[in-house]
């Protein structure tokens, strides 16, 4: 098992993560923090809900994957980017070289939801397919592009200045809450691949130390709540199942599960039946709608994972790329 990176050099730092916010000013949004009286009620605490599904291209992913490209040498922008993904990222990173003037090529699986696909192609960037059942031949197929072709590799979440760009959430997180009076005893974060949770993590651990920062799995990928356990990184099993596709990375980044390994207070893990129960009380209460993956957090207070009671939670509702069709039975109690 590759080794996790011994020095904080090789991390990213909450300055990372000013400079991202600086870089994105003007070209990614600020999200809104939501409230709903109904979903306190239920807790039994205050729930805040940050809201990444009205993002550019409806996920955080834009803001890593902006931050990311932007460094891109003037010497090197010519021969473009290589990204990899299920979709969220792959749309960030195909909107984000569509305006840096940048030629992309997303590799993606060839079960992606069709949102996804079809979000990504818009941007007029050149897709590759592989077989999704085989999630492991992804790089491999990415690095055989870059050594034919050339470019530039934007990896979906183990890379310190895409990490930076999600941290962006956090930070726009502590000082919307403290806008409103808020005291985040908590912060619940969707964890894949772990980028956004450390992003996150890093930007509230440094501006609200008392807050505690937890990952969130879909039941059957919850890698980083094991590797958290175990003390060292751990893969999937083989043979899992969720409809949060957006969450299903073979195994944790060795920078992420670094960051998170030292600032997370633990992983929650949720059930596919209890994530469809968030999306709807999103929907109903909140008038947003969260993809599968996007609604894990939520679902992780809605469900009693954490206990709210009495305290103010924050939630990172991380994307909204829904096929229609899953979002119609997840509305109509078919999931």
């Amino acid at each position: 098992m590759p080794s996790t990176p011994p020095m904080s050099e090789a991390l990213p730092s909450y300055a990372d993560v000013l400079t991202a916010a600086e870089r994105l000013a003007g070209h990614a949004l600020e999200t809104p923090v939501l409230e709903s009286p109904v979903l306190n009620e239920r807790v039994g605490g205050r729930l805040l809900l940050k809201a990444e599904p009205l993002q550019r291209t409806g996920s955080f992913k834009f803001r890593g994957a902006y931050n990311r490209l932007r460094q891109i040498p003037d010497a090197e922008r010519a021969a473009g980017v290589v990204a990899f993904s299920s979709g969220n990222h792959a749309q960030a990173v195909a909107a984000a070289a569509h305006e840096l003037g940048l030629p992309a090529i997303i590799v993606m699986p060839d079960n992606a939801p069709r949102l996804k696909r079809q979000g990504t192609e818009r941007w007029g960037v050149e897709i590759v397919t592989y077989d999704g059942r085989q999630p492991e031949t992804r790089e491999r197929m990415a690095e055989k592009i870059l050594a034919a072709r050339g470019g530039t590799l934007v990896r979906p979440f183990d890379d310190i200045q895409v990490i930076a760009g999600q941290g962006t959430v956090g930070l726009e997180l502590v000082r919307q809450s403290e806008a409103i009076g808020a005291r985040l005893d908590a912060t619940l974060v969707p964890c894949g691949g772990g980028g956004l949770t450390a992003g996150v993590a890093t930007a509230v651990k440094h501006l609200s130390a008392d807050t505690k920062v937890f990952a969130v799995e879909p039941e059957g990928y919850n890698n980083t709540t094991r590797s958290l356990a175990a003390g060292n990184r751990v893969p999937n099993q083989p043979g899992a199942y969720s409809f949060c596709d957006a969450l299903t990375p073979p195994l944790p980044g060795a920078i992420t599960f670094a960051v998170n390994r030292r600032l997370l207070s633990g992983g929650l893990v949720v059930r596919d039946d209890e994530v469809a129960a968030a999306m709807l009380l999103a929907f109903v209460h909140l008038k947003l709608v969260i993809e599968p993956g996007g609604a894990v957090a939520l679902a992780a207070a809605l469900s009693g994972a954490i206990d709210c009671r009495g305290k103010t939670v924050a939630v990172v509702a991380s994307g909204g790329n829904v096929d229609p069709t899953t979002f119609a039975q997840v509305l109509a109690g078919d999931v």
